[in-house]
């Protein structure tokens, strides 16, 4: 249980930890300049979206798809829902004070780079032939060409 817990537990952190930086980044260095704020908000996308590309790479020739797709999803869902509850306390706002259509905008932003970044890293993956159901027909087709063809008796 721990084993595939703890690193999905520490994914969700990593990708929180991005979103602290990115808001204290623009709480003291940005501190009245909205375009520079947003410009840092849209490097924290940019870098959540990097991150889940190379897990997504890394994960994708250990595990089948079904398995790291709900890891990274659970990884996903538990950070977003901190930056978007805990985060704000952070730069010294609340969840809903920018109004419901910033709240939304942070949502559909951070599931749209998530995917996208997810996508990426298995493209890749899967473009290079290294992913795990490649992998898995590789060596079925080494192991059937290996056995040496039946003869039938007739």
């Amino acid at each position: 249980m721990k084993d595939r817990w703890l690193p999905v537990g520490v994914l969700a952190g990593v990708l929180f930890a991005v979103n602290v930086a990115a808001r204290l980044v623009a709480r003291f260095a940005f501190d009245s300049d909205t375009e520079a704020q947003d410009r840092a908000s849209l490097v924290m996308f940019v870098v959540i979206g990097l991150i889940l590309a190379t897990m997504a790479f890394i994960w994708g020739r250990r595990y089948p798809a079904s398995r790291w797709i709900a890891d990274i999803g659970a990884a996903v869902i538990v950070a977003m829902l901190l930056t978007i509850f805990v985060g704000p306390f952070i730069s010294g706002d609340t969840p809903f004070e920018g109004g419901a259509g910033d709240f939304f905008s942070q949502v559909w932003l951070y599931c749209g780079f998530s995917i996208g970044g997810a996508l990426v890293g298995f493209m890749i993956l899967t473009t290079l032939g290294w992913d795990y159901r490649s992998q898995s027909l590789k060596r079925f087709a080494e192991t059937k060409m290996a056995k040496p063809r039946r003869t039938v008796r007739r």
